[in-house]
């Protein structure tokens, strides 16, 4: 994997856009995870770490990160009509109703938070791009935006290296499920903080070989995970959205 250097410039947006505090509910989504806990799958923090490796190499977080990589790379060119195609594959990949709505409520709030206060300023391709498909008095703006599409545009909009980007929404997205299997196994604060720490092999692993692959390499092979966010959708009560 390349390691761009981040400046400071850089870091600030990056920590503001994947940080607990940026406004997009992250903490109400489980991925699958409420549903796994419940059938007795996942009991401990080995369980959780097991099953978090998983869906980052073979699930979601590979997806991700190759979305991701796609957006900014065609935002950077100032291709807008590639943005909107994978606007649309994004949303269409998902396999369940609550995963659906898991991507498109946190990537839609994610770009009306953008908007309304870290909105790109210069003239670069990408900035163009990312006003262009914002503008909603236009008619023609998606009005639904899967998270890490809505993340690619942004950080190419911000001239945000592709490897740090990548590298922090695989680690926002573990710390966030990480965070659910606290509240819900529970694990204890201390055990969660070990998994994170356990998953950096595995996040940088991921990562590398995302970020040399193409669309042509999309897919997954998480069906368990999938089948758990399909049930959950039929749970009479439940702590999270997914």
């Amino acid at each position: 994997m390349t390691t761009d250097a981040v400046s400071s410039a850089a870091l600030y947006p990056l920590l503001a856009f994947l940080s607990p505090a940026f406004p997009i509910g992250a903490y109400t989504y489980s991925h699958g995870l409420e549903q796994v806990i419940e059938e007795g799958e996942v009991t401990d923090a080995q369980g959780l770490k097991t099953w978090l490796e998983d869906v980052l190499r073979f699930g979601a977080g590979r997806s991700d990160i190759i979305l991701t990589k796609e957006t900014m790379l065609a935002a950077s060119r100032g291709d807008e009509a590639a943005v909107r195609d994978l606007n649309d594959l994004g949303l269409a990949l998902q396999p369940s109703r609550e995963r659906h709505l898991e991507t498109s409520a946190q990537g839609t709030a994610f770009i009306g938070a953008v908007v309304q206060a870290w909105r790109p300023e210069d003239d670069s391709p990408a900035s163009r791009v990312f006003n262009n498909l914002t503008d909603l008095s236009s008619g023609s703006a998606p009005k639904s935006w899967p998270y890490p599409v809505a993340v690619g545009l942004t950080a190419a909009a911000w001239r945000l290296p592709t490897d740090a980007t990548a590298t922090g929404l695989l680690h926002a997205f573990s710390a966030n499920i990480i965070s659910a299997a606290v509240r819900a196994v529970p694990l204890g604060q201390t055990d969660g903080q070990r998994i994170l720490a356990a998953l950096e092999e595995t996040i940088a692993e991921v990562t590398g070989e995302a970020l040399g692959a193409g669309l042509d390499d999309l897919g997954t092979c998480s069906f368990l995970a999938d089948i758990a966010s399909m049930a959950h959708e039929t749970k009479y009560s439940r702590l999270f959205r997914s």
